[in-house]
């Protein structure tokens, strides 16, 4: 008998933390998962409510919100914990003007260096994440708690540290490049035990490592692919923490991510031009031709059209394209990248856009939009990351009836069906992979699928496989939730949580905890930045 077994399917309480959420802030991947999981956990008893930090997009409904629990001193700061309910997500915002409270992206300032304070700020999110879930919020206590990333990383070291009857902690790795590193000295800062800094606790070669602490102090640890789980346990894809991985492998469970199906629907899709039923093929042409004339583009229904939708970052592998376009370009194929990130990245598209004014086009700069109307027109995406943890891209393409062209690392690898001799010939493909990862290999991967797009028939096959894929959150939902019981069975069975615990809230409880706040140092120096 399994350990979900023993626990039965009754409505598991989960407090998800995370330092971005879509539709409130987005930066990347980790918002789209926060954002639409919940929903597709409601369906299998999970319920969520998730704590974000109070970014003034989060407070636009602020009005609405009831303030749940105060802080005269979090981490240095007075502090307020509010409820609401927004766009049918249940959340908690850790309200800190003084944290928050800024324009612009959530890690990084106007000069493009990470906020100095980093540190502090997710720190205090992990910190009052770890009150939460010992029963602060008068009528709620978590069955579950799950991290996001180094943001959410120090949660299960406050838990472990302040020895209070607390739940279960899930750390989840969106990406292990992002760590949250910071000097040795940030400890004072963090109303953590002095003991704290070493190998057994949050220090990491030196410093104290946020995601480091997540990873050691949880009580299970999920990554985003099955294959990716397999890299970071490797010297070659873990960034230093492969070892501490290796050790908790048993602990360690790789989940697919999904995405949102009602809103990745190009029948319904308001970024769409000209919408099209989900298997409709021929209903995608109206839309490249229209793609081509808004990137000013030859509307040439024969030309390969090329998208990339990506950070412009070495991980992507965007750096390679400049390496290959004068070879792509010598065939009738078109290029259409949008993103933002690195700025010689940057430099060097704006240059190939006036070098090759009608075969290469981009939009620097993020956009929502540009990433739903992209995958409803190109012929291929592309995808040469160095390393993937998952990847959306390729299944809103995949969903779209585009074909993705990827590099074979983490979630591209589970994701896609390379179309190779045997996979077309059992109707299996649904895109193209190759390895390594270099300019040579992404040329050679771009012919072939060049070659497949001038079999028509061939590829209006692989269009059709592609869109076949099930891409929504079903099965992995199902996954996350058997999970989630087994984790909470667990620690039952261990006699870590119980139906007996007196909440944080009541009695002696809430002294304990106001007289650790008020043993926390208030800020009076500058901060280091984060190295993120």
């Amino acid at each position: 008998m399994s350990l979900a077994n023993l626990h039965p399917a009754s409505p598991v309480e989960l407090l998800s933390v995370a330092s971005e959420m879509f539709p409130f802030v987005k930066t990347g991947g980790l918002g789209d998962i926060v954002g639409t999981l919940p929903r597709a956990l409601s369906g299998h008893g999970i319920r969520t409510r998730t704590l974000l930090p109070g970014y003034r997009a989060v407070l636009a409904g602020r009005e609405h919100a009831r303030c749940v629990a105060r802080f005269a001193d979090l981490l240095g700061h007075r502090a307020e914990i509010l409820e609401n309910s927004l766009y049918g997500n249940d959340i908690f915002i850790l309200d800190i003007p003084a944290l928050y409270d800024r324009g612009g992206d959530p890690y990084v300032g106007p000069d493009g260096n990470d906020w100095p304070d980093n540190d502090i700020r997710f720190a205090a999110l992990s910190r009052a994440a770890a009150y939460i879930a010992q029963g602060m919020v008068e009528g709620y206590r978590p069955d579950l708690v799950q991290a996001h990333d180094w943001q959410a990383g120090l949660t299960a070291a406050y838990l472990h540290y302040d020895q209070h009857a607390a739940p279960p902690v899930v750390q989840t790795i969106h990406n292990l490049s992002f760590q949250g590193c910071f000097p040795a000295s940030t400890l004072m800062r963090l109303g953590l035990p002095a003991d704290a800094l070493r190998m057994e606790g949050v220090e990491y070669y030196g410093q104290v490592g946020f995601l480091k602490a997540g990873i050691y102090f949880a009580d299970w640890i999920t990554t985003v692919s099955p294959t990716y789980a397999r890299e970071i346990q490797t010297p070659e894809g873990g960034m230093g923490l492969d070892g501490l991985l290796r050790a908790r492998t048993q602990t360690l469970t790789g989940i697919l991510n999904g995405i949102d199906t009602d809103i990745w629907n190009p029948e319904h899709d308001p970024d769409v031009h000209f919408p099209y039923r989900l298997r409709d093929i021929a209903g995608r042409e109206a839309n490249k031709r229209a793609f081509q004339a808004e990137f000013g583009l030859p509307q040439d229904p024969d030309a390969f059209l090329l998208g990339s939708v990506s950070r412009l970052t070495m991980q992507k592998g965007v750096d390679l394209l400049p390496d290959v376009v004068a070879d792509i370009f010598r065939d009738n194929i078109q290029l259409v990248v949008v993103g933002s990130g690195n700025l010689s990245i940057q430099r060097e598209l704006s240059m190939l856009q006036r070098r090759f004014p009608r075969r290469f086009a981009c939009h620097i700069g993020y956009s929502e939009a540009l990433g739903h109307r992209m995958p409803a027109s190109v012929d291929a995406l592309l995808m040469p990351s160095r390393f993937e943890p998952c990847g959306l891209t390729q299944m809103s393409a995949c969903h779209y009836g585009g074909v993705p062209i990827a590099a074979r690392v983490g979630g591209l690898a589970d994701t896609i069906v390379d179309a190779n001799a045997a996979a077309i010939a059992g109707n299996a493909a649904t895109g193209f992979l190759f390895s390594p990862v270099d300019a040579g290999t992404l040329l050679g991967a771009v012919r072939r699928a060049h070659v497949t797009f001038r079999d028509r028939q061939a590829w209006s096959a692989l269009q059709r496989n592609a869109v076949a894929y099930d891409v929504s959150w079903t099965q992995k939902a199902a996954q996350y939730a058997d999970l989630f019981r087994t984790v909470v069975a667990r620690a039952r069975l261990k006699g870590d949580i119980g139906g007996n615990v007196v909440p944080l809230h009541h009695m002696d409880h809430v002294a304990a905890a106001r007289r650790r706040i008020a043993r926390q140092p208030r800020l009076r120096a500058p901060l280091p930045r984060s190295g993120q």
